[in-house]
């Protein structure tokens, strides 16, 4: 069993399963094919990835993939705590630039997912942070591509708390918004 909300962007998704505790701790089915179709989400996960981040105010991303090696993800936390941010790059979409963020933890069990046509990133709340998302297509280095984590016209309200974002080489020097052409129309 699970819950399927909207986000403030309808196409980014959020889904909570459902967990049942007692004395020897919890379970949740966190994936189940049929109870996603039920819901209308009829995607076909071909890889898992897992990232861990030691420190709070790690941020990862904003990345996506171009056609043909576009992905949706589905995103969850296994320790920690992030907040996750979708921005719409579909260019015909009347929420173009727009962004939506929830706060995923392995306490609350929420998953977002991020259709093909959205760059994704996160900001982790909590040291120690182990993050894990299914996509529907295979990793392609020649379709990497990302966007400036701190574009001003995308103004994400990262939630970093006085602490100094920690960001790759390769996150650093995303490209701004602007100068993105049309991946996704």
């Amino acid at each position: 069993m699970l819950t399927v909300t909207r986000t403030r962007i309808e196409a980014v998704k959020l889904i909570t399963p459902k967990g049942f505790g007692d004395a020897r701790g919890s379970f949740s089915e966190t994936y189940n094919r049929n109870r996603f179709h039920e819901h209308g989400i009829e995607l076909e996960f071909v890889q898992d990835n897992q990232s861990s981040s030691v420190e709070t105010g790690t941020i990862r991303g904003l990345h996506f993939q171009s056609h043909p090696a576009a992905q949706d993800k589905l995103i969850r936390v296994l320790r920690g705590s992030i907040f996750d941010v979708a921005i719409d790059l579909r260019r015909s979409s009347p929420t173009y630039g727009q962004w939506v963020g929830e706060t995923l933890s392995a306490e609350n069990a929420r998953q977002l997912l991020v259709p093909i046509g959205f760059a994704h990133g996160f900001c982790t709340l909590e040291p120690d942070t182990h993050v894990l998302y299914k996509v529907t297509n295979y990793y392609s280095p020649a379709n990497d591509l990302g966007v400036a984590w701190d574009d001003p016209d995308l103004a994400i309200d990262w939630p970093l708390n006085g602490c100094t974002a920690m960001l790759s080489d390769k996150d650093a020097g995303q490209p701004a918004f602007k100068s993105l052409p049309t991946y996704f129309e």
